[in-house]
C-alpha cells in the first residue's frame, strides 16, 4: 500500500479513486491533483513510481490545500469559535441538535441520537393480572 503524506491509500484501486482515501481530498479534487501531476488516473496505486508519488505531494501542496491534521484543526477551531461567542449555531452544536434549521419535533435522529423513552417499569416479582 502506497503511503501518501503519513495516509495509506489502497494500493489495488485506480489513483484516482484512492487520492479521496485522504481526508480533505474529493474525487474532483483529486482529478486536479493527478491532472497537473501528468498521472494518468486509470493507474493502479501499487504500480506509482516513487517519482510519481512525489509529484502527487508536490502537486497537493502546491495547490495550497489544507488535508488531514491541518483541515481538522481548522474545523475544530470555527466550532470552538462558534461556541465561544454563544450564537445559535454555537449554541446547537453544543447542546448536539440540528444546526441548519431542521426540525426537531420528529425525526432528527442522527443528531439527538436513540430515543430515551421514559415509561413504567414494571415489577417483575409482581403478580401478572392483579394490581
Amino acid at each position: 500500500m502506497p503511503r501518501l503524506l503519513g495516509v495509506e491509500i489502497p494500493g489495488d484501486k485506480r489513483i484516482e479513486a484512492s487520492l479521496p482515501y485522504i481526508y480533505g481530498l474529493g474525487p474532483r479534487t483529486a482529478r486536479k491533483i493527478l491532472e497537473q501531476a501528468n498521472i494518468d488516473p486509470n493507474t493502479r496505486a501499487k504500480n506509482l513510481s516513487p517519482e510519481q508519488l512525489g509529484e502527487i505531494v508536490h502537486a497537493i501542496n502546491a495547490s495550497g490545500l489544507l488535508i488531514e491534521g491541518d483541515l481538522r484543526r481548522e474545523i475544530q477551531a470555527n466550532l470552538k469559535r462558534l461556541q465561544a461567542i454563544r450564537c445559535y449555531r454555537g449554541i446547537r452544536h453544543v447542546r448536539g441538535l440540528p444546526v441548519r434549521g431542521q426540525r426537531t419535533s420528529t425525526n432528527a435522529r442522527t443528531r439527538k441520537g436513540p430515543r430515551k423513552t421514559v415509561g413504567v417499569q414494571r415489577n417483575k416479582d409482581a403478580k401478572a393480572g392483579k394490581v
